[in-house]
């Protein structure tokens, strides 16, 4: 995992300045190297300028150095993240009398790439964000492997006249770190996602004028920056196209996914929260071992709501060497600001993995697998349960007039998710009327029961003037992407490629890389992984899912040989205590800037409706949860500390 960055522009000593300061902002992702590149320049001197942070996890040599050149054919590429099939692909180059020097995976890539172009990126397994310049027909493309583990951001210059076209880099901070956007300006729309969902939604970011590249997709630009194409090179896989799997099959696959996710030439550790997903890799990781995996733990001073001693207990019955890392409120408090700025755009999630990601690096592991994806594979969330419940109810319901099914649920909203103290509850409850007047779209119920806020307390929240959440808090683009790759799809398969495209690709996925590559950590996630989700698409509704929540299959496979009495006991998310500390300590910070009306005012939001939300979660408010003075406080924040406000 690493950094990378680029230009398409004329080959200036300002643009190389530029370059320079993108690739010094990403320092933190590749402290090993650092390298950069500039092909030459056409008639009128433009080119491309590429560089390059390295974090060396394979081939430790100078071989797998980037920017690196195709010896044979010329071309040039650089890579963030993994190649997990490398060696497969290696094999099949050599079959076809090719040779590639370096034992890495960023060299058979490049091969692949310069002997069968872009078709070559479907077959790779992995997660990856590149940029790969063919020197014969002067063309750049851009791509972002299938789940969007890695992230990839492009700006385009708005003055037609000017001396670059595209900028590229991993992160966005980095493109504000360039210099080239003069006028950096936060998107209203990132604002009104923000107060929907607590994290900002692609194909947008934070910044007017940023993009995200589309997970498996590619975009070529030619030698001006001028795009002249855009494909999908990965299609998410439906049940219906596909033959059956056993339980056996699905098995090897994922024995096989975990394995290929060990390849590392540095030592490499196990997040280990104590659930069934990073307990199941875990379990599959030493049993692929000969030598004992170390395991990681985060665990809280708050013995309550600490799950350092049943993964304690998991490790032991594993075999692995365990660590506990003990998070104090006091380290939290004292290391808040450095691990908000990790952050690479506003979001209320994400801190746990900062602090997990800093201790592991801090005992000598430069790589880390984690347990992320498999709620979303195996429907272990409650969205699995009552969001088709909903859809089928509703369905049922047609011949009820539309304003008689919403006068019952207010009624049934009132009772459930009543306030005693004057703020009314942000619950699923609170949202019934608004959810039964979408009840046939899943797409609707989805985002409705995961929004932070009521719809008519959004628009208190927000300032005057801009433009609330309409709809169903999403923009137009990523609606019709997943309009599109639902369609046709059973509700659970539906609800499945939500989470993963949302909640998974658009908020763990994103924030996760910042906060760990903070810590020049490589997180691996064995279960977000193309390869096994088209197999586990492949069951069954009824094995996949059911009992719902219980994600029977996964621990069928992945627990075996570990005492089914490990994990009797009810499931809970890997948090920080939040809601403690924001009532304690952490509540005179968090204080000081939901107070400020200049600062709530230049991002957006009212400063009279973030004050009252603030003052009823202090006092206690029922229905009101931590996460939702968080998002406000970290959008704030995150606005002011890199200067991007309205």
């Amino acid at each position: 995992m690493c950094g990378i960055a680029g230009i398409v522009g004329r080959l200036t000593p300002d643009l190389r300045a530029a370059l320079e300061r993108m690739n010094d902002a990403q320092s933190h992702r590749g402290p090993d190297a650092q390298g950069t590149w500039e092909s030459p320049a056409d008639g009128e001197g433009w080119g491309v300028m590429l560089a390059h942070r390295r974090l060396a996890i394979l081939d430790l040599s100078p071989a797998g150095a980037q920017p690196m050149v195709d010896p044979v054919h010329g071309h040039v590429v650089v890579l963030n993240g993994e190649i997990y099939n490398y060696v497969d692909l290696r094999r099949d180059l050599m079959q076809r009398g090719e040779t590639v020097a370096s034992s890495g995976d960023t060299a058979v890539m490049l091969r692949g790439l310069s002997v069968d172009g872009r078709t070559a990126l479907g077959r790779l397994r992995g997660m990856f964000a590149l940029a790969f310049w063919n020197r014969h027909s002067r063309e750049l493309t851009l791509a972002r492997d299938p789940l969007g583990i890695k992230p990839l951001y492009m700006m385009r210059n708005p003055d037609p006249g000017g001396a670059w076209s595209v900028a590229f880099a991993s992160e966005l901070r980095a493109l504000l770190a360039s210099g080239l956007l003069r006028d950096a300006r936060l998107d209203p729309l990132a604002v009104a996602s923000m107060v929907w969902s607590g994290f900002t939604v692609g194909p947008g970011t934070a910044v007017l004028g940023i993009e995200s590249l589309w997970p498996g997709e590619a975009c070529v630009l030619d030698g001006r920056g001028r795009e002249t194409a855009r494909h999908r090179f990965w299609q998410a896989p439906s049940s219906a196209t596909q033959d059956p799997i056993d339980e056996e099959e699905l098995g090897a696959c994922l024995e096989e996914c975990v394995r290929l996710h060990l390849a590392s030439d540095v030592p490499l550790g196990i997040f280990l929260s104590g659930g069934i997903d990073s307990s199941a890799v875990a379990n599959l990781a030493q049993r692929s071992s000969s030598v004992p995996i170390h395991t990681f733990t985060l665990a809280f001073e708050e013995q309550e709501l600490s799950e350092g001693p049943f993964a304690r207990r998991i490790a032991q019955a594993i075999g692995t060497r365990h660590t506990e890392v003990v998070l104090s409120e006091r380290h939290f408090l004292d290391r808040l600001d450095d691990a908000l700025n990790s952050l690479d755009q506003p979001s209320f999630d994400g801190l746990n993995s900062y602090f997990m990601s800093h201790a592991v690096r801090g005992a000598g592991f430069k790589v880390a697998l984690v347990g992320s994806g498999g709620d979303e594979l195996f429907g272990g969330y409650t969205s699995f349960r009552d969001l088709p419940r909903m859809w089928r109810w509703s369905r049922r319901a047609r011949p009820i007039p539309r304003a008689l099914q919403r006068g019952i649920a207010s009624m049934a909203s009132a009772v459930l998710s009543r306030s005693e103290r004057g703020y009314p509850a942000q619950t699923r409850w609170a949202k019934l009327p608004d959810m039964v007047s979408h009840g046939e779209d899943l797409l609707a119920l989805y985002q409705l029961a995961y929004a932070l806020f009521l719809p008519k307390t959004q628009r208190e929240l927000l300032h005057e003037g801009l433009v609330a959440p309409r709809g169903i808090g999403l923009p137009p683009a990523m609606i019709d992407r997943l309009r599109a790759e639902t369609k046709g799809l059973p509700p659970m398969q539906a609800v499945s490629m939500l989470e993963q495209r949302l909640f998974l690709g658009e908020r763990l996925l994103r924030d996760t890389d910042a906060t760990s590559m903070s810590a020049s950590i490589e997180i691996r996630l064995p279960l977000v992984d193309q390869v096994l989700l088209h197999q586990v698409s492949r069951l069954p509704s009824s094995a996949r899912y059911e009992p719902v929540r219980a994600k029977a299959v996964l621990r069928r496979i992945g627990l075996r040989g570990l005492p089914p009495t490990l994990f009797q006991r009810p499931k809970s998310g890997f948090e920080l205590p939040f809601d403690r500390w924001l009532r304690q300590a952490l509540g005179s910070r968090i204080d000081e800037t939901l107070r400020n009306a200049r600062q709530a005012e230049a991002v957006g939001l009212n400063p009279r409706a973030v004050a009252r939300l603030w003052d009823a979660f202090r006092a206690g408010s029922p229905g009101l949860y931590w996460s939702r003075v968080w998002a406000l406080y970290v959008l704030i924040h995150w606005s002011h500390r890199h200067r991007v406000l309205l």
